[in-house]
C-alpha cells in the first residue's frame, strides 16, 4: 500500500519535471529570423521577399518566427551587423564577389533576375532624341556605390555619379543626366510618389537586361540556417509554390510595363561571381 501512495506522490512531481525539460527544448527549436527594417516595408518587392523567405522555411518544417530589426537598417549597417551575428542573422542584396567571400549567399535570385531588368526615367522631351540616336549617347545616372555604375560603364554607358538616391532623382529633375534606368520592381511604385516622379516618365520602347542576382545572405557561421533555407527552396521550385508566388507578384507588373514588346538591349555584367547559376534557367525570368 505504502509503495502505492508512493508512487501516486512521485508521479505528478515526475510528469512536471518532465515538462520543465520538454518546454525549454521546443523553445530553442523555433529559429528566429531578424532581417533589416526597409524604408517602405509594406512596398511589393519587401512584402514578396519576406512571403519567399517565409515559403522556403514552412517548406523545411521548421518552426520560425520572421521579424524586421526596430529600426530602417540601410544596407551598409545591415551587412556590418551581419557579420558580427548581431541583431540581423539574414539580408537579401545583389551579390558581388566580395559579399560571396564574407558572407553565405544562397544562390537562388529571389526575383528570378529582374533586378537587372532596367527600364528608363526620362522627361518627355527625350523621347524624340532617343527615337534618332543610340541609348550610349545619352548619359544615366545611378549612385556612386550601387554596383549598376559598374556594369553601365562597362557597356559603354556614361554614368552621372549622385551620392544617393533621392540625389540621383534630384539630377534628373535638373536635367543634367538623360536616363534613370530603374528595375521593373521597383519603377512602378517611384512612379505612383508624386515627389519622385515630378516631369519624368517611363520611356515606352526599350529594357535593358543584364544579369543579376538577388540573394539571401548569411553569417559564414550559420551553416545550418543556409543548408534549411537552400532545402526550402529546392522543395518550393520542385513544387511549383515558388514560381506562383513570384507569377502572382510580378506577372501583373510586367504586362504593365509592356516587357515582352520592348526591345531588348541585352549588357553584360562583369560583376558577377563564376558560381552564378547563369545555366540553371528554371531560377531566371524568361520573356514568354
Amino acid at each position: 500500500m505504502s509503495s502505492c501512495i508512493s508512487l501516486h506522490t512521485v508521479l505528478p512531481k515526475l510528469m512536471c519535471l518532465l515538462m520543465c525539460l520538454y518546454l525549454p527544448v521546443t523553445t530553442a527549436a523555433v529559429w528566429k529570423i531578424t532581417y533589416p527594417k526597409q524604408p517602405i516595408e509594406d512596398s511589393i518587392h519587401v512584402t514578396y521577399t519576406i512571403e519567399l523567405l517565409k515559403l522556403a522555411l514552412e517548406k523545411t518544417g521548421v518552426r520560425f518566427e520572421i521579424n524586421p530589426t526596430d529600426e530602417i537598417t540601410l544596407q551598409g549597417k545591415a551587412f556590418n551587423l551581419l557579420s558580427n551575428n548581431r541583431s540581423i542573422n539574414i539580408v537579401w542584396s545583389m551579390t558581388n564577389e566580395q559579399r560571396e567571400a564574407d558572407f553565405l549567399p544562397i544562390r537562388v535570385p529571389i526575383f528570378k533576375g529582374l533586378i537587372g531588368w532596367r527600364v528608363l526615367l526620362v522627361e518627355p522631351n527625350m523621347l524624340p532624341k532617343l527615337e534618332r540616336s543610340n541609348l550610349r549617347e545619352h548619359s544615366v545616372v545611378q549612385g556612386m556605390d550601387w554596383p549598376d555604375t559598374k556594369i553601365l560603364q562597362a557597356n559603354g554607358f556614361n554614368v552621372v555619379n549622385a551620392t544617393n538616391y533621392d540625389e540621383a532623382f534630384m539630377i534628373m529633375h535638373r536635367s543634367q543626366a538623360g536616363m534613370f534606368p530603374r528595375s521593373v520592381i521597383e519603377v512602378i511604385a517611384e512612379m505612383a510618389d508624386d515627389n519622385l516622379r515630378r516631369d519624368l516618365m517611363i520611356e515606352p520602347n526599350y529594357v535593358l537586361q543584364y544579369p543579376a542576382a538577388m540573394y539571401f545572405f548569411v553569417n559564414k557561421r550559420d551553416k545550418i540556417l543556409a543548408r534549411l533555407l537552400e532545402q526550402g527552396f529546392a522543395k518550393a521550385m520542385a513544387d511549383g509554390t515558388f514560381d506562383a508566388l513570384f507569377n502572382a507578384t510580378y506577372l501583373p507588373v510586367l504586362e504593365e510595363l509592356k516587357v515582352s514588346q520592348r526591345t531588348l538591349v541585352k549588357l553584360t555584367n562583369p560583376l558577377l561571381p563564376l558560381e552564378t547559376p547563369l545555366f540553371e534557367e528554371h531560377l531566371w525570368y524568361q520573356i514568354q
